[in-house]
């Protein structure tokens, strides 16, 4: 077996202390964030000194550009955190003024239901805030609570103008304020972009309830563009025991689907590399502004687009440098992703595709007879499957408390049929804008592989024991960490076991037919 060169994790450490620095500033304040700051100052002072003294050059040199960069990014992050726990949005909302806000809505409507009545949090981001007849201009982020009237409907993207009672946030960084909303907002025209999405994804709906029955017609969607709308509860419930919820919501997986399938395209046509390039990105650019592009769509694009390069170009130790890139730039952007669940899940499962994914796909083809070639589609299916679940398990018990049994058995079961069924439903979306009869009759050759996901989700979650309960938090994610590495670390052993059987039994045949040739 050939070896695989070794990943680039150079630039491992400074993602991880940027993030650090983020999650410093957002959970304990800015003031906390300026003494990391410092201390990574003194760090960076001794690293410089033992890299004059020629001691460790090539560690050194990554400690201190480490240290350089969580100090930059603790500063930063501190800044802001400054101004926005000084300035009048936040005097306000210490105040519980009533406010008028006008702003973006960021990213999709979500219902909660709380002990008097059901609400909706909106994310938005405001430009104008009008408090008791002063005018401030500026970008701040506002996550809005309001009855479901007027707010349930709204798109990302979409202009409002409110009335609300301002309140403090109970984690500072990731929002200025809280607004009660006092009722419906006024939203304004949506855009162009907006609206020709809009129409992309009803038309695929439409399709979709022509062509399809109940359970695979409210399925399409949301595994295209993550329209969850017309889920049924059955379907959706079965996905979440199975450990398959992430197919109905736009992952960096529909992106490596879409775009794969046009560079593969262009390679069938001798389409000229540039080209190829400027239409992938055309189709990259359409699929954000369809699926809506809230952060957690951008970041999905920037995760796929990622993961597709490592996939097709087989240089997947140029694909970790990447992704920390990614990190540091999506991080300088908007610190409070580092609290975010959603970016967490995302760059772990990439980063599980680049590093974990072929340490277990070469475990896989020691463990089997030597035929790896013929095998290879299968263990790369199953090494996927695994490394996204083997590191996300964690964040996903600390985040709801449960860990899927099975979900790795589902997901290796479902993937054959993921990325035909997000390219069938792209291009069904696509017809239908122009005729919707047309669409069904695309949307319709999606209706086996759908039944499959529907059935497999079922059967996964019909069997008994199918998830665990966890604690929430960081106990929830040591007890999983350390239940995945046990199992590991006995896989691992059991291996190494039947490969000393294998290679005694295997001495002893060589040693008898050896004597019966003296002989």
């Amino acid at each position: 077996m050939t070896e695989r060169p070794a990943t680039d994790l150079r630039l491992v450490p400074a993602a991880i202390g940027a993030w650090a620095a983020c999650i410093v500033a957002v959970a304990f304040g800015w003031v906390s964030a300026l003494v990391l700051a410092m201390v990574c100052v003194v760090g960076a002072g001794v690293a410089a000194t033992l890299r004059r003294r020629g001691r460790a050059p090539a560690v050194a040199l990554v400690l201190l550009t480490a240290l350089g960069v969580t100090a930059g990014f603790a500063v930063a992050a501190s800044l802001r955190l400054h101004s926005v726990t000084t300035g009048p949005v936040r005097e306000g909302a210490e105040r519980g003024s009533s406010a008028t806000v006008v702003g973006v809505v960021t990213d999709d409507p979500r219902r909660i239901t709380g002990s008097f009545a059901d609400q909706v949090v909106v994310p938005v981001r405001a430009h104008r805030v009008t408090l008791r007849g002063q005018v401030v201009d500026g970008s701040a982020r506002i996550t809005v609570f309001g009855a479901p009237d007027g707010w349930i409907d709204l798109e990302p993207g979409a202009a409002v103008t409110f009335r609300a009672i301002l309140a403090v946030p109970d984690r500072v960084g990731a929002v200025d304020a809280v607004a009660r909303a006092t009722g419906p907002p006024d939203a304004g025209q949506p855009s162009a972009a907006l609206r020709w999405s809009g129409r992309i994804r009803a038309a695929l709906a439409d399709a979709s309830e022509t062509a399809l029955p109940a359970e695979e017609a409210g399925l399409l969607p949301g595994m295209v563009v993550g329209d969850r709308s017309g889920l049924v509860p059955a379907v959706e419930d079965s996905f979440a025991a199975a450990g398959m919820s992430h197919l109905t919501a736009v992952s960096g997986a529909n992106f490596t689907f879409l775009v794969g399938s046009v560079v593969l395209l262009a390679r069938l046509l001798t389409v000229g590399p540039r080209t190829t390039a400027v239409v992938a990105g055309i189709v990259l650019v359409a699929f954000v502004v369809v699926a809506r592009p809230s952060p957690s769509v951008l970041r999905a694009a920037v995760m796929g687009v990622l993961g597709l390069l490592a996939v097709m170009t087989g240089r997947r130790r140029h694909v970790m440098p990447a992704l920390c890139t990614a990190v540091l730039l999506l991080l300088a952007v908007d610190p409070a992703l580092a609290v975010s669940w959603g970016f967490a899940l995302s760059v772990t499962a990439t980063a599980a595709l680049v590093v974990v994914a072929p340490v277990i796909t070469q475990f896989l083809a020691g463990t089997g007879p030597d035929d790896e070639p013929r095998r290879r589609p299968v263990l790369d299916a199953v090494a996927v499957a695994l490394a996204a679940h083997v590191v996300t398990a964690p964040l996903v018990a600390a985040m709801v408390g449960t860990f899927s049994l099975y979900s790795v058995i589902a997901n290796v079961v479902a993937a054959p049929v993921v990325g035909p069924v997000t390219v069938v439903g792209a291009l069904a979306a696509v017809v239908a804008v122009v005729n919707v009869d047309a669409g069904a009759v695309v949307a319709g050759v999606a209706w086996l592989p759908l039944r499959w996901l529907v059935n497999v989700a079922a059967w996964t979650a019909s069997v008994p024991g199918s998830s665990v309960s966890t604690p929430t938090g960081p106990a929830g994610a040591v007890v999983v960490g350390v239940a995945i590495a046990a199992g590991l670390a006995a896989a691992v052993l059991i291996r190494r076991i039947a490969s000393g059987r294998r290679l005694t039994s295997g001495d002893r045949s060589l040693s008898g037919r050896h004597g019966t040739i003296d002989r």
